[in-house]
């Protein structure tokens, strides 16, 4: 490959599926002493083929190390990558299913493919809301015991009239308690 080619290459963006290579990569590294293409190829559901074929295109870039019959390491920046992806994947991951109540499995592949598309500004954002619903006195959890009643309520007015006086009269007498505590 010429150099300049070369340089196009490592400095054009990742793309997505890069991008769940390196994390996976970086989970395996975690798990195991040491990854194996077969190892990547069983955790991504993809043949070994494809998996050589992509490591070779991360090797270029400087994100693993790899030669054929080795095992896969990654590089410091690759490192750096693949343990951002497993980050951004446990936020949204943990905002799906604790705050929106989405079952695990299908948040597990809903992170997946949001992980890749925001911006580290409304991550960032997501994480502060999260540490806001659980640590903030007049949002906390009974907020999300209300979100909870609401989904099982079936969105009926009545009954999320009757939650929400209930809510006032907790929050009211919340307010109280804490402007005697100053």
């Amino acid at each position: 490959m010429a150099s300049g080619a070369h340089e196009k290459t490592a400095s054009s963006p990742l793309t997505p599926v890069m991008e769940d290579y390196l994390e996976a990569i970086f989970d395996l590294d975690q798990e195991k002493k040491v990854v194996r293409v077969k190892d990547i190829a069983k955790r991504l559901g993809v043949k070994m083929p494809t998996v050589t074929s992509m490591l070779k295109n991360l090797n270029e870039r400087g994100l693993v190390n790899y030669e054929k019959y080795e095992y896969v390491e990654l590089t410091e920046k690759g490192l750096g990558v693949g343990a951002e992806m497993r980050r951004r994947h446990e936020v949204l991951l943990e905002f799906l299913v604790e705050i929106l109540k989405i079952d695990h499995a299908t948040a597990d592949g809903e992170a997946c493919k949001m992980e890749h598309a925001l911006s580290m500004t409304t991550l960032e954002r997501f994480v502060e809301f999260m540490a806001f619903i659980h640590r903030c006195p007049r949002a906390g959890e009974d907020w999300l015991d209300r979100f909870d009643q609401f989904l099982e309520c079936g969105h009926q007015p009545e009954a999320c009239k009757s939650n929400m006086a209930s809510f006032k009269c907790e929050l009211s007498d919340r307010i109280s308690r804490d402007a005697e505590k100053e």
